[in-house]
């Protein structure tokens, strides 16, 4: 029998199917470790490798949590001690924590203990026994905005990422958890998402200020860990007075490795300078001429804009509708980056191939693009056909 979401919203509890609308499966089919199991019937199952013990009734304190720390590198069993150690502090939860981008806007996925993460959520969803042994069955559990927006397929998976190497994982229960977590799924799926273990620590302060905090926390963790207050995040969608990190995974990750930045409004955002200066290039390419994006993605641009011109399709693609490449700056209206962020997406001939059309696109060009690695917005369950973006990373002496 297909699984179907549990749903919790405030204090009602119901069950029901997640919609089928979600993006067409993409072209090229995933290697047999990619692909989610299935039954005798064909039908995609919950891979038994991410079935964890029954994790049985709830116990211990239920508490919001006052400070979340984000870190590049996996947090020492010492530095949780020593965080736990100090005066107001109440109680420590360490989980994983990534970014991952769908359809070219990042979501935050957390790996957890669902015994213990729980104690961090609303009560009714701490308490709601079916949400939890959901998530340690190895399914995914989205918050509701998202699981309303996510693209998904028709058996209720979704593709944790855009590149080729991304997890499907199954949607088990739609509830929301903590700030700043869009899908949570159990500490099983740490290796195959190819996220840092134990980089980030939820913090419960009770009656003292979190802010008090926040100093200590941060010499304990250094320049690897970025402490933000839970109600800056809840109000802003992030803390808009520290430095941010993203730490992503699979492809996007080779090719991005720790990413910092700081907000500087407007919806723009301000990588780190040395980030910049080791991973965003300016080149002149065949047809475009002079753009700038992340430098791992030259090769294989350059070599999909060649085989264009060798394929009489150049007149296809009008320099003077292109839109950019490397463009540090949220999604508008949202605290979302994209992958332009990194400089791994392009736009191409931008009047014709607005959001939520089919666009006008040459499919000729589509298809050489797929060819060298990258994605295409036209595939999306929301269409954006003017998008280009890195799906694999290919080197054009051995695609």
């Amino acid at each position: 029998m297909r699984a179907r979401a549990l749903v919790v919203t405030a204090l009602v509890l119901t069950l029901t199917a997640c919609g089928a609308e979600g993006a067409a499966p993409p072209d090229a089919a995933p290697s047999p470790s990619e692909t989610p199991a299935a039954d005798s019937s064909g039908t995609p199952s919950i891979d038994p490798e991410h079935v964890m013990p029954p994790i049985g009734p709830r116990t211990g304190e239920v508490a919001n949590p006052d400070i979340l720390i984000q870190s590049s590198s996996s947090i020492s069993q010492s530095t949780i001690d020593a965080i736990r150690a100090l005066d107001g502090v109440r109680g420590v939860e360490t989980f994983s924590l990534t970014k991952v981008l769908i359809e070219n806007e990042s979501y935050n996925i957390a790996a957890v203990d669902p015994a213990t993460y729980r104690n961090y959520t609303l009560r009714e969803v701490a308490e709601t026994q079916e949400v939890w042994d959901r998530i340690a069955g190895g399914e995914l559990g989205l918050r509701e905005k998202v699981a309303k927006k996510i693209p998904q397929d028709e058996n209720q998976f979704v593709t944790l990422g855009s590149t080729d190497d991304a997890r499907a994982v199954h949607i088990g229960a739609v509830a929301d958890t903590v700030v700043e977590v869009d899908g949570v799924v159990n500490e099983t799926w740490v290796d195959d998402l190819g996220m840092v273990p134990d980089n980030a620590v939820l913090i419960r302060t009770g009656i003292k200020a979190p802010q008090t905090l926040r100093e200590p926390i941060e010499d304990l963790v250094g320049d690897a860990g970025v402490v933000s207050m839970i109600d800056a995040i809840a109000l802003n969608g992030l803390d808009p007075d520290v430095k941010q990190v993203a730490v992503t995974t699979g492809t996007v990750a080779d090719v991005v490795g720790v990413f910092r930045y700081t907000v500087i409004g407007g919806g723009r955002i301000a990588p780190e300078p040395s980030w910049v200066a080791s991973h965003i290039e300016t080149r002149t390419v065949p047809i475009l001429g002079e753009v700038t994006c992340n430098k791992y993605l030259f090769p294989q641009l350059i070599a999909a804009l060649n085989e264009v011109v060798a394929s009489g399709l150049a007149d296809e693609i009008h320099p003077e509708e292109y839109a950019g490449c490397y463009y540090p700056r949220f999604i508008a209206g949202s605290t979302k980056l994209s992958n332009h962020s990194f400089g791994l997406a392009l736009d191409f001939n931008v009047p014709g191939n607005q959001r939520g059309t089919v666009g006008e696109m040459d499919r000729g060009v589509v298809a050489i693009f797929k060819s060298w690695g990258f994605g295409w917005g036209g595939d999306w369950s929301y269409t954006d056909p003017m998008h280009f973006e890195m799906a694999r990373l290919v080197d054009p002496q051995n695609p």
